[in-house]
């Protein structure tokens, strides 16, 4: 068992967006302007998410592509999908088998929730979001059922790192187990934000300590999410950090790194406006903009 008080963090990575007002004038030339949505610069992408077939069609070839690679990673005894901040313990024989996966986006489909959003032209709050989790509805993404059957068939251990809530674990368990998600009996395998971790400082977000937790006991064989963050420890959040980030471990991708699409949200967002989502936004959209390449 991992020697360690596991909660369920809060859900930190859905940032909280400022959806832009709604005119609350009627336009004399569009009668039908009281009907019309109000603009949300979430639509296309929720819209994306769940009507496009080429999103259908990356999930199925990511974890087909993932599930390929169990044989091969089982048979190498030095292979090991961790970063090599998070390696602190050696591999030997001794070390199990896992893999881990993110849970929202990776393995849920929680894009009701934001189409929620979009239609009452409303903000993530933690108050919608938890109601949503509760509903216990979400859907399996494309393609996870059968790479994790897989996993689990070859005696690989499945690991969640989510950064829900604590008090949400039990609806989050409650889900999983509807979908027939495997969920290990010996072994605690849902990591949250607030899981204690001896000796290893967490700061904010950061997947890093759980990732070293899970490390003293397995071999990680395969890593699969929808955030930066959920593969390596991301020091600083801009654009070229990001990039600096992941630089060493190109290699690995769509080899032991497996990365999931999601244009909803992200880390990615708040790099283009200095992480600052206090401001404005107008403001934040102007530098959105000002962050779009012309040529």
């Amino acid at each position: 068992m991992l020697a360690a008080s596991l909660l369920l963090g809060a859900c930190s990575h859905l940032p909280q967006r400022t959806a832009p007002a709604a005119d609350a004038s009627p336009s004399a030339s569009s009668p039908a302007t009281a009907e019309s949505p109000a603009p949300n610069d979430n639509l296309n992408a929720v819209a994306w998410t769940q009507a496009a077939i080429e999103r259908d069609l990356i999930y199925r070839q990511t974890y087909r592509d993932a599930g390929q690679q169990l044989a091969r990673a089982l048979a190498d005894p030095a292979w090991d999908a961790l970063p090599a901040e998070d390696r602190k313990t050696p591999l030997d024989a001794g070390l199990k088998p896992a893999v881990i996966v993110d849970i929202d986006e990776t393995v849920l489909d929680n894009s009701p929730y934001q189409a929620r959003l979009v239609v009452n032209n409303a903000n993530y709050n933690e108050s919608t979001w938890a109601q949503w989790c509760r509903e216990e509805r979400a859907a399996a993404v494309p393609g996870v059922v059968d790479f994790l059957k897989e996993a689990t068939n070859r005696g690989i251990t499945v690991f969640y790192l989510s950064n829900r809530a604590s008090d949400l674990e039990q609806a989050t368990l409650a889900n999983l187990r509807k979908l027939a998600l495997p969920i290990a009996s010996d072994e605690q395998v849902f990591l949250g934000l607030g899981t204690v971790v001896p000796g290893c400082e967490q700061h904010g977000s950061e997947k890093g300590c759980r990732r070293q937790l899970i490390a003293r006991k397995y071999r990680v064989l395969v890593q699969v999410g929808d955030q930066l963050g959920d593969f390596v420890n991301v020091t600083a959040n801009t654009p070229q950090g990001r990039r600096d980030a992941v630089e060493p471990y190109l290699d690995w991708i769509g080899e032991r790194w497996f990365v999931l699409p999601n244009p909803t949200y992200g880390s990615w967002e708040p790099a283009l406006f200095n992480n600052d989502w206090r401001q404005p936004v107008q403001d934040r959209r102007r530098a959105k903009q000002a962050a779009l390449r012309l040529n």
